[in-house]
């Protein structure tokens, strides 16, 4: 991970012309510092472990073990790296999918080069970052699912869960959360646990969003 001063990223993906525009804009910015890339998802998992770095960025649409599937890789390693998909996707089935399966933030490729710059140093600070067309998007697929939860299961949280679950809705990471809130990362974790379950969804990001979307 990172010292005080710089954030460490990699950046997965199959496009070497992508992977040098995103290693051109990193550069220009002294608290972001490129330790590696890969053009496939295998290689990308192994510098994952390698430099579990602040910030991992990955592309969907790869060859041989795709975007997801290196996600699901991630995940499941000992990784406490922040992952950001930066695709051209903008299909509901992978986004919905790569936020379930623990995405910190899904961006689309065809932002300006600033705004992708701009999103990577949000993202690294703890915050969940989508493209703003996915939004409405992301908040549509979770409205038509026949379990999505109604304003009612907001009695079913503690004073506490619904505090978090606020921070959460912010765009704060469990770490961030527990230094506002002065307890454990470990007890945010538990408490987030237990808003998803009664909420009936599978991430954060799906809480963030429903709670944006039912809580004025």
């Amino acid at each position: 991970m990172s010292n005080d001063s710089t954030y460490s990223v990699i950046s997965i993906d199959d496009h070497p012309l992508f992977r040098k525009g995103v290693s051109d804009l990193i550069d220009m910015d002294n608290t972001l510092n490129l330790v590696g890339e890969a053009d496939n998802g295998l290689d990308g998992l192994k510098l994952a472990e390698e430099h579990n770095p602040d910030l991992i960025l990955l592309d969907i649409n790869m060859k041989g073990m795709d975007g997801l599937e290196t996600l699901k890789a991630i995940k499941d390693k000992d990784v406490d790296s922040r992952i950001m998909m930066l695709t051209v996707s903008d299909n509901e089935t992978d986004v919905v999918t790569a936020l379930r399966l623990g995405a910190d933030g899904y961006l689309l490729k065809d932002m300006e080069p600033e705004d992708i710059l701009k999103s990577i140093k949000t993202a690294v600070t703890g915050k969940i970052i989508i493209s703003e067309r996915l939004t409405q998007l992301l908040a549509q697929a979770l409205r038509e699912e026949a379990k999505a939860p109604k304003n009612g299961a907001l009695v079913d949280l503690t004073a506490r869960e619904k505090e978090i679950l606020a921070l959460i809705a912010n765009g704060m990471s469990n770490r961030v959360i527990g230094e506002n809130l002065n307890i454990s990362e470990g007890t945010v974790k538990v408490h987030v646990k237990h808003i998803l379950k009664k909420l009936n969804l599978k991430s954060r990001v799906e809480a963030a969003v429903w709670s944006l979307k039912n809580i004025s």
